[in-house]
């Protein structure tokens, strides 16, 4: 029986990844590739939610909805699931 494992997910440290509000948007500083993002909601909030700690998906939903008008359905698993791939893509996030 092959064993299912859990896809958890983080992001650096404040020390390497600098998050600013700048006239409405909020930019991204990745020091150790020196790119910076322009990042939509909810992915500010979802980098917060993981700086805490890594979680996986269920624990972020919940994190994000204890601090966000978000209820934990399948909308907003599919909506996260869709933010967290670009942040994986663009290397700010990573699955642990």
């Amino acid at each position: 029986m092959r064993k299912i494992h859990k896809i958890y997910y983080r992001c650096d440290p404040a020390d390497r990844l600098i998050i600013r509000q700048m006239e409405g948007l909020t930019l991204a500083y990745h020091r150790p590739s020196g790119a910076t993002h322009v990042l939509a909601t909810p992915m500010p909030e979802i980098l917060a939610a993981l700086r805490e700690a890594p979680t996986d998906m269920p624990g972020l939903i919940t994190r994000l909805a204890q601090t966000h008008d978000m209820a934990p359905n399948e909308d907003a698993m599919t909506s996260i699931t869709a933010r967290l791939s670009e942040l994986e893509a663009a290397g700010l996030v990573w699955r642990a």
